[in-house]
């Protein structure tokens, strides 16, 4: 009996669920018969957290994506015009 009520199921009936001073012998026990389970509501939330992450990841490629254009793009242009040019001369005797 794993299950709080699988005592009641199964026919058992608890001495805490009798009235006072009534036969245990006697004592009916009616059960409340439970409706199915809906399963719209977590399914549509596991619908709803698969298409935010896939949300994220698209994100996330679209910036890395971008962080690497740039950085190619900067990592092109950089020795054309960055550099540093130094001047040595010499002193003539």
């Amino acid at each position: 009996m794993r299950t709080p009520d699988a005592q009641l199921r199964a026919g058992h009936v608890p001495a805490a669920y009798l009235p006072d001073g009534a036969d245990p012998r006697t004592v009916v026990v009616v059960h409340h018969q439970e409706h199915d389970r809906d399963w719209t509501g977590p399914i549509v939330l596991v619908l709803v957290a698969a298409a935010g992450s896939v949300g994220v990841v698209m994100t996330l490629c679209l910036l890395l994506q971008v962080a690497a254009t740039t950085a190619t793009t900067l990592a092109a242009a950089a020795p054309a015009g960055v550099g540093l040019s130094i001047a040595v001369r010499r002193k003539g005797k």
